[in-house]
């Protein structure tokens, strides 16, 4: 039946260059994750806080301590002030991402599955707001349009408002028609950040899952610093949300629905 656990590590919103980023957090949670040996590492965007290049460089130093080979990493809103999307392109590459990889499991009618990931830009320059864009529809759908495959897509902005962030501005304008797309091309995960709080939803058989801030004090309330630690195993996927230096995570379970 293949390996039993494939394992992603998600981490958001590091602000580097903002007063409130802490050093010894974000070294926490690269040391964290780290020995958790994902297969793969997600960052969710907001590498910096205005779009200088030195913020990139030092987001850059951080990212390249993660010892996973593989990290898919999307440019966030804070990343596009002041032109920053150049140095983002000059340093990760292009804003639109595609791996397909393969899963090492077997679906329950025996065919091996692989696993793709789709990262997007939805951001905006020099705005708060997110987009897809109509633009990129029909690459979302060839992108998707695979069998046996576990499939996951990757953007900064969220598709559903995120408990706890107070009046609602900055869901991607076209979230409903994003949403009924990734459903129609049968995605199983979302990953998100960009709101400072962890949060999952299940919709339509797809988990949206949202990462709080790992590595600064730019937290809502009570709502504690963080990444998320996600496994997907044979029947299963389990969110582990982490606080870097601190043994308790938070955890939640869903049953994993078959690959369309």
């Amino acid at each position: 039946m293949g390996i039993e656990l494939f394992r992603i590590a998600q981490i958001s919103d590091l602000h580097c260059g903002d007063s409130r980023f802490e050093e010894g957090l974000m070294l926490s949670a690269i040391q964290e994750i780290n020995e958790a040996e994902p297969n793969v590492v997600v960052v969710c965007g907001d590498l910096t806080t205005a779009g200088y290049l030195d913020e990139f460089e030092q987001a850059k130093n951080y990212i390249d301590m993660l010892r996973c080979p593989i990290k898919i990493i999307v440019a966030g809103n804070h990343d596009h002030r002041n032109l920053g999307y150049l140095h983002f392109e000059n340093m990760f590459g292009t804003r639109y991402k595609t791996y397909d990889l393969q899963f090492g499991m077997s679906s329950q009618d025996g065919l091996d599955e692989r696993i793709k990931f789709v990262a997007v830009d939805s951001c905006k320059p020099d705005l708060n707001d997110g987009e897809i864009g109509r633009e990129h529809y029909d690459w979302l759908k060839e992108e998707f349009a695979v069998e046996n495959t576990f499939k996951v897509f990757i953007l900064h902005h969220h598709l559903v408002s995120v408990p706890g962030t107070g009046r609602e501005r900055n869901i991607v304008w076209d979230a409903g028609d994003v949403l009924a797309r990734l459903r129609g091309a049968g995605v199983n995960l979302v990953f998100c950040g960009h709101k400072h709080v962890p949060y999952v939803w299940s919709v339509s058989n797809m988990l949206l899952i949202n990462s709080g801030t790992a590595s600064t004090y730019r937290t809502r309330g009570f709502t504690e610093p963080s990444y998320n630690i996600v496994e997907i195993l044979p029947g299963d996927v389990v969110v582990k949300t982490k606080v870097p230096g601190e043994d308790f995570a938070q955890e939640w379970s869903f049953p994993r629905y078959p690959v369309f």
